[in-house]
């Protein structure tokens, strides 16, 4: 019986290389260039390693700065806003305004030094930024979109693509989206709306990137929104080392399992595999500038 902790086998390589639209190498075992070598044996020649907080997104930008195929996003998670302005979640309710005041400033330092990350050159994108109700309750909606309305400024600045975290917040994410004024490039990380959010999306000319999650059972709707997706804003991602596509799902994942979700999603399409890897080749190449 194989283990939950086992990696999965290598999939057959893909004739036509294509890239990891957002991945994080950096929460997943073994070095980077183990995890590269992988990834290119099956065509997967290009990553896009996505921080989270400070800490990782200095990380990606240092990585990417060591590796020609890895470029590096840089932001504060959707969620890690509250945890700057609040503290812990479970003493938002006492800590009252002062703390909220001095967590303010510190977010305003935090979004500081993701814009001078934003700068350098080998960061292709501010991400991943967005709205999070499923693990950030009322409390922290306020931060939230605080950040969110300054990494869209932020990206809009540099010129840098915009890395969407939408989880159950799509019409607030949409709205702020027409309020700021999107980037030129806005891709939707992980992509979990459904066939009408992918039309709203395709007509706003954002990309829809997905995951590992198209191929599993209950994602019907999700494989909707892939049909409805124009084929020139459709990436693909492993958002590793989560979202393990079946047949492998719970375990764990990475950026050399891309075959396994391209291949659903070229049946989903009812496209061939190559001229599905092609057009997302180029559009992550333009999505990300590189």
């Amino acid at each position: 019986m194989t283990s939950k902790s086992t990696p999965p086998p290598l999939p057959e390589p893909l004739r036509v290389p294509v890239a990891d639209s957002h991945t994080h190498l950096d929460m997943q075992a073994g070095t980077v260039e183990e995890a590269l070598e992988r990834a290119a044996a099956v065509g997967v020649a290009t990553v896009v390693q996505v921080g989270c907080d400070l800490k990782g997104s200095h990380w990606a930008a240092r990585t990417a700065a060591e590796h020609a195929n890895v470029h590096a996003a840089v932001a504060l998670h959707p969620n890690e806003a509250p945890r700057i302005v609040h503290g812990d979640p479970d003493n938002w309710s006492r800590q009252g305004t002062a703390r909220e005041a001095g967590g303010e400033a510190a977010l305003d330092e935090a979004l500081a030094e993701i814009d001078a990350l934003a700068a350098l050159p080998q960061v292709r994108a501010v991400g991943e930024t967005g709205l999070d109700t499923f693990r950030t309750g009322p409390g922290g909606v306020a931060a939230q979109e605080r950040s969110f309305r300054a990494h869209i400024e932020i990206a809009k600045r540099h010129g840098k693509a915009l890395v969407i975290h939408d989880r159950e917040a799509h019409a607030d994410v949409l709205r702020i989206l027409a309020e700021e004024g999107a980037p030129e490039r806005t891709i939707f990380h992980c992509f979990s709306g459904d066939a009408e959010m992918a039309r709203e999306c395709a007509a706003a000319g954002y990309y829809m990137s997905f995951a590992g999650n198209v191929t599993f059972k209950n994602a019907a709707p999700l494989r909707d929104a892939l049909v409805v997706a124009p084929r020139e804003l459709v990436l693909v991602e492993t958002d590793a080392p989560f979202l393990t596509p079946a047949p492998y799902r719970g375990r764990p994942n990475a950026p050399y399992l891309i075959p396994v979700t391209l291949r659903a999603m070229a049946a989903v399409k009812g496209l061939d595999e190559d001229t599905l890897a092609a057009a997302i080749a180029a559009n992550t190449a333009t999505a990300f500038d590189y």
